[in-house]
């Protein structure tokens, strides 16, 4: 899969964007606050994705724009397809979005047809950062080969919100404890579904992870990553084959053996919300006991792992997207991150050409400043 156009303009401070990306390499050079990031952005929304900045509707428009455009063309193993992106003041909240001349609901509706991974310097704590992080990290992948599961994570999360307020009104005398098993059916059903999905999308990380640390680490460490459940325990999801049946009954069971103490909390406890992804380099945990290096190591590995999962899943690599994270790695996994995505069309943002390419490396080169591509060199 790869991008062959790419047009940007009133997206932030980027503007009259109109390029031809390599099938290979693409390096977008320039100053901080040039638009790099940004460029980046563009993509990652044509992707269906939610913005991996967190950017406001208000703030996708430039200050002295009114309208904003993104257009996108890419190629798969079987077609070509148009994207297009538009946003106008003062109506932010309504998206033009269309696919191929037609015109979609919602920008997410676009998920599943350009497939990206992204790598930002952020991305480099996700070994050892807050569970939110790993849980977005993994109902992310699991989305980009799964339709339906996007659309249940986002309901999942809306009735925890309601459940959680609603606990708040029991505790308020507002409300009865009779009233939670409405709201805990719908979560026993969702919440198995993505526990399950999740469970198995593991086992697949796990078992790539392990193969590339073990290159990374040249074969002195083994990484191991587990999902944790706080509802079930992993012999049960393994032997699981459906959601339904035995594993929404034990869902609904754990919701309801733990009101007294969510009501005492004032939140739900347990749940997927609550889960998280476990990793053990050698069987310690990374989380407390990994040196820096090492943190760096498994959020590369989990990272190019997502790529290698999604290739054999849709058999077609993503496109990568690599945002100003090279520079914060040392030669040796810069070196390593590139030999991994060289079969893959990447996209890089960079403040200097510090970039290890070797010499049979193609592609081309942007200079950025002030939202314009000021000049193209091609290698």
């Amino acid at each position: 899969m790869f991008i062959t156009e790419l047009s940007v303009n009133g997206f932030k401070n980027l503007k009259g964007i109109s390029i031809k990306p390599h099938e290979k390499i693409n390096i977008f050079c320039g100053r901080n606050a040039q638009g790099k990031t940004n460029l980046i952005e563009a993509i990652w929304l044509c992707s269906g994705a939610r913005s991996f900045r967190s950017t406001k509707d208000r703030r996708m428009i430039g200050d002295d724009e009114q309208v904003m455009n993104i257009g996108l063309r890419f190629k798969n193993s079987f077609r070509e397809q148009e994207i297009a992106f538009a946003m106008a003041k003062p109506n932010i909240k309504e998206k033009n979005v269309t696919l191929n001349g037609v015109k979609l609901k919602a920008p997410s509706k676009l998920f599943g047809g350009l497939n990206c991974v992204i790598f930002t310097p952020e991305d480099l704590e996700l070994s050892k950062g807050s569970p939110d992080n790993r849980r977005q990290f993994i109902d992310l992948s699991v989305a980009q080969i799964k339709n339906s599961y996007s659309a249940v994570t986002y309901k999942y999360e809306a009735l925890i919100e309601r459940r959680n307020l609603l606990l708040k009104n029991i505790n308020y005398g507002k409300a009865g404890k009779d009233e939670l098993e409405m709201w805990d059916v719908q979560l026993a059903q969702m919440g198995a579904f993505i526990s399950l999905h999740r469970y198995n999308y593991t086992k697949k990380l796990s078992a790539y992870a392990q193969m590339l640390y073990e290159e990374i680490s040249g074969g002195s460490e083994k990484l191991d990553i587990s999902y944790y459940s706080t509802v079930y325990d992993s012999e049960m999801l393994d032997k699981a084959t459906e959601y339904t049946g035995e594993l929404k009954d034990r869902y609904f069971e754990v919701l309801k053996n733990n009101i007294s103490d969510d009501l005492r909390a004032g939140f739900t406890q347990k749940g997927v919300h609550r889960d998280d992804l476990i990793c053990k380099i050698n069987g310690r945990p990374v989380r407390e006991d990994a040196s820096q290096g090492q943190h760096r190591s498994a959020a590369l590995i989990m990272k190019l792992s997502q790529a290698y999962i999604l290739n054999d899943e849709i058999d077609d690599f993503p496109v990568i997207l690599l945002d100003d994270v090279l520079s914060e790695l040392d030669p040796s996994r810069q070196r390593f991150v590139i030999s991994k995505i060289h079969d893959m069309q990447v996209f890089i943002t960079c403040c200097d050409m510090n970039i290890p390419f070797d010499e049979s490396s193609h592609g081309k080169i942007f200079n950025i400043e002030k939202g314009q591509i000021i000049k193209r060199q091609t290698e």
